[in-house]
């Protein structure tokens, strides 16, 4: 149309021509024409590598976490997005959330793995998840003080049903002692005090439940109430008659306990209540929730992505229709769904085809972020690639890996060239 000769524009067009095959056709033709032969590369092993795409049981599990993936993970990421769009766009401060929300797009995969790494950390003194899961739960059922609470010797108590109870019968009148160690000082309850004798009481049953154990060699009397030893304050004690319990109460924060009358007879036991461990929280890395939990973090560094693709849609969508929409009756939920949502429906489409090309691609997030110990549970294709190619040199089986992989983007990819290219057509 310009005149210009045709090798002059062969000349230009050069360059990027050779950067191009080199780049993407070469490696694309080699991993073909690699995925066909044998692990050392010298014979030709068929469809072999192929096959084991669908009998490797580390390549199956692989699988069907990529399916896991990419059915959740651009799904859950457009659907945050979406209601971050459409709920920022009513708010003063929109601007100043949308950019909080899409922060995490600037930190590296890396970078992401190992901050969710700590945040996963089964410590809730470490881990943040699991920080705010034992507070929860701690404020509807709060843990023993006493875990590592156990007898000592010549004790009057024996072991039963992962609590205590007394060898003999207790009566009226008789002040009984349920002694105790194993308590660190510093995880003792923060109102225990110093253990009181408990006085005998005419027509009760009186007792104490203190940490038998005084530092250093010879000190204290094994059994009995010292001065520098602490009440096991709120211990739980049930007197229990023929299996039945007739009485219980708390330790008061001396140690020092008062059952009724009709405790006269019964046998004291300390419940297994008193001695549970430590809610130590959810184990986000272990074999069941690593990959849903590794999904969080892509989701937390994705959603920002989606929102804004979906806000700038928003902003194009005419006004005139959601106003008409109100006053014909609808209230906010029916002109989200009826009409905000139809009108985003390409734009949705292709956040959402964007992310599934994406995440069938998913690494890093895999790789830094599950223990050793369960990362063969979160193994994906690319991850199982990087593996048979460079720790298990299975360069064929690799190659083949990255050609089935290629086989499942191009179908979604195509699938989003030809929606870009119909927007752009209207």
């Amino acid at each position: 149309m310009t005149g210009t000769r045709r090798t002059v524009a062969a000349l230009f067009l050069l360059p990027a021509l050779v950067l191009l095959g080199a780049l993407v056709v070469y490696p694309i033709g080699y991993s073909v024409v690699r995925s066909f032969q044998n692990a050392s590369g010298d014979g030709f092993a068929g469809f072999h590598n192929y096959k084991a795409l669908f009998t490797d049981d580390g390549i199956r599990t692989a699988l069907k976490n990529n399916i896991i993936w990419v059915v959740f993970a651009p799904a859950v990421s457009t659907a945050l997005g979406l209601v971050f769009a459409v709920l920022t766009e009513r708010v003063r401060w929109g601007t100043a959330f949308k950019l909080v929300v899409f922060m995490p797009m600037a930190i590296s995969m890396l970078a992401a793995g190992i901050i969710f790494r700590l945040v996963y950390d089964q410590d809730p003194d470490k881990g943040v998840a699991n920080a705010v899961w034992v507070g929860v739960h701690d404020t509807f059922a709060q843990s023993s003080a006493f875990p590592k609470a156990h007898l000592g010797r010549e004790s009057p108590l024996m072991a039963q049903g992962g609590g205590f109870i007394t060898r003999t019968a207790v009566h009226l009148g008789q002040p009984v002692a349920l002694p105790l160690v194993g308590v660190a000082p510093d995880q003792m309850p923060s109102g225990a005090k110093k253990a009181v004798q408990a006085a005998a009481r005419p027509g009760s049953i009186t007792g104490t439940t203190w940490q038998d154990f005084t530092r250093g060699k010879g000190v204290g009397r094994l059994g009995a109430v010292d001065p520098s030893e602490l009440g096991y304050a709120g211990m739980r004690i049930e007197a229990v008659r023929d299996g039945t319990v007739v009485a219980s109460t708390k330790a008061a924060a001396d140690g020092t306990f008062t059952l009724p009358a009709r405790a006269d007879g019964a046998r004291l036991r300390l419940p297994a209540a008193n001695f549970r461990e430590p809610y130590n929280g959810v184990d986000w890395l272990g074999p069941s929730l690593v990959t849903p939990a590794i999904i969080g973090a892509y989701v937390w560094m994705w959603a920002g992505f989606a929102m804004v693709l979906i806000a700038a849609g928003l902003a194009g969508v005419p006004r005139e229709l959601l106003e008409a929409a109100r006053v014909d009756g609808a209230n906010e939920w029916q002109v989200f769904r009826r009409v905000t949502v139809p009108l985003l429906a390409p734009v949705l489409a292709v956040v959402t085809v964007t992310l599934m090309i994406n995440v069938l691609k998913i690494f890093d997030l895999v790789f830094i972020i599950p223990p050793g110990s369960s990362q063969d549970d979160a193994d994906v294709l690319a991850l199982e690639l990087y593996r048979k190619g460079f720790s298990e040199d299975q360069p064929g089986i690799a190659s083949a890996i990255a050609v089935f992989l290629l086989l499942l983007v191009i179908p979604v990819m195509l699938f989003n060239v030809r929606r870009l290219r119909r927007e752009v057509r209207r």
